[in-house]
């Protein structure tokens, strides 16, 4: 594992899962971390009560775009109220962790998921 990161984190950082923001959303966040400069933008298409599909454009880190890739996985599928739950441990476990001082990738991404469903209206 590079620089102590999981197999999984590198999988996610090496391929990551739905890449590109969505043209037909209807929920949509941008967040940026004020220490290390990281920034997500996340784009969700939400139907019939469920999250279909999610997007995301990312710059920065190996932690940021595996903890954005991974928490785009976790949430497609469920609904709304079910993935405003998600938390950055969950992305953080769901990466079989992250080295230290790298969690704000996971937090980044929960924060943004946050901050996209509260743009979200049925």
């Amino acid at each position: 594992m590079a620089e102590g990161y999981s197999e999984t984190t590198l999988d996610h950082y090496e391929s990551p899962r739905n890449r590109g923001l969505l043209n037909d959303f209807n929920a949509r966040a941008s967040r940026t971390n004020p220490v290390c400069g990281d920034s997500l933008a996340l784009t969700l298409r939400i139907r019939g009560g469920t999250i279909e599909a999610a997007g995301f454009e990312v710059t920065g880190c190996v932690a940021a775009t595996a903890g954005a890739s991974v928490m785009t996985e976790l949430v497609i599928g469920k609904t709304p109220s079910d993935a405003t739950r998600l938390t950055a441990d969950e992305i953080e476990s769901a990466l079989d962790g992250l080295p230290p001082g790298r969690a704000h990738g996971a937090t980044l991404a929960a924060d943004t998921l946050t901050a996209a469903l509260a743009d979200y209206s049925a």
